[in-house]
């Protein structure tokens, strides 16, 4: 039997509906299950001791929030000792949006320094001696190891969806500007996008439409095999995402190998310029007055961008507006894009988070995607698999996600 702190939110949800379980045992087992493992996990930089919810379509769900946005009741450090202790006096957006939905805050979840490369303390809940990823690294290893059912998350470059696929649990990048960015700590305005990481694609669909209002109820019922665009099966991911294509076709599914046109290439290319160039001015006031306080990683990072002319950064986000209204055409006629979460399983260490290759590009077209469980790498660490859909169809994104995860299965 399926223990309390294993549960998805939407098997919990049913069972305190049902009459079966109470929001007090669903908060005594998740408590229960942080006292045993988050002093390996590390999965917290602050943990509520006594969370609370009222009613609404989540009570009895509960959250972890990434520590780069604000809540009015817990501190909001951003992963830098700049802000140690620091208190808002108001929930971020999302959060407040969470809270009235009826959820319950478990705590603070560890982020990176400021969301970027310089990591926290948090380790894989498969093995402790493996990075979680990054920069969502306490949400991620925290719905994984049981500690909360809906992880908040961010992402810049590839934030939600690798520490997803390491973490062996789903993540969902929503298009753009979908949650509001209020009381978050934004590092780059052209790409910053917040999301979930939870145990189930279901999960992705319940939240999101309690946070939203939209329509996400039932992302398994598809009209038919979707027609799937392989990008990215090359290298040391060519095995994987050959496996997983041969299970889409025997579902039924019209696999095809696709290259992307140069213009999205080359929007790819000047993702970092973009991104760099803008934590510098997200950056300023810490940059100037608490430089001695940056990891000298992020540190080397931002006075490289910062000497950079104007013009490149005007000229990257051009790139970036060339690709987005290039992709639509590039993927016309397929339903999504199939594509690695990323390069493989996590990397040995918790020095540092493993990289985003397959993540930026969709970041900064700004389109829906998520990740799915794909089974288990040679040291038998969790793998992952993307779906992604044009800009503003998240639900179509969530349904194929869900078509994919069956295949899978």
């Amino acid at each position: 039997m399926t223990e309390i702190a294993d549960l998805t939110a939407t098997q919990t949800l049913a069972r305190i509906r049902g009459g079966t379980l109470t929001f007090e045992a669903v908060r005594e087992a998740l408590a229960a299950r942080i006292a045993g493992r988050e002093p390996v996990v590390r999965a917290f930089a602050h943990l509520n001791p006594a969370p609370a919810a009222t009613a609404g379509p989540l009570h009895g769900v509960f959250f972890g929030v990434k520590d780069v946005l604000d809540t009015a009741d817990q501190p909001s450090q951003y992963g830098s000792p700049i802000w140690a202790g620091w208190q808002p006096r108001a929930d971020a957006a999302c959060v407040a949006m969470a809270r009235g939905a009826g959820a319950a805050i478990m705590g603070k979840s560890v982020t990176t320094e400021f969301a970027t490369r310089f990591p926290g303390a948090t380790t894989n809940p498969h093995n402790p001696a493996h990075t979680p990823g990054g920069s969502s690294s306490g949400s991620a290893a925290g719905v994984a190891a049981g500690f909360f059912h809906i992880g908040f998350g961010t992402q810049t470059a590839g934030s939600i969806l690798r520490p997803a696929a390491y973490c062996g649990v789903v993540g969902f990048k929503p298009t753009y500007g979908t949650l509001p960015r209020g009381g978050m700590k934004v590092m780059s305005e052209s790409l910053d996008t917040i999301g979930i990481l939870a145990r189930s694609v279901a999960d992705c669909a319940l939240a999101m439409g309690a946070l939203t209002g939209a329509d996400h109820s039932d992302p398994g019922v598809a009209p038919r095999p979707p027609r799937l665009a392989l990008v990215g099966a090359t290298g040391d991911t060519a095995a994987l995402m050959h496996r997983v294509a041969d299970a889409c076709r025997a579902a039924g599914a019209e696999v095809v190998e696709l290259t992307l046109p140069p213009v999205i290439a080359a929007g790819l290319e000047a993702h970092p310029w973009v991104m760099n160039m803008e934590s510098v001015q997200a950056l300023a006031w810490e940059f100037l007055t608490a430089r001695d306080q940056l990891s000298p990683v992020l540190r080397e990072r931002l006075a490289e961008a910062q000497a950079a002319p104007a013009a490149r950064l005007a000229q990257a986000r051009a790139a970036f507006f060339a690709a987005q209204n290039a992709f639509p055409a590039a993927i016309e006629g397929f339903d999504a894009v199939l594509t690695p979460s990323a390069p493989g399983e996590a990397p040995a260490g918790i020095h540092a988070t493993g990289e985003p290759t397959f993540n930026s590009l969709w970041t900064l077209l700004h389109t829906p995607c998520i990740s799915v469980p794909a089974g288990q790498g040679p040291q038998g660490l969790p793998l992952g698999v993307q779906i992604v859909t044009p800009r503003g169809q998240d639900a179509a994104c969530l349904m194929w996600g869900e078509w994919v995860r069956r295949a899978l299965a």
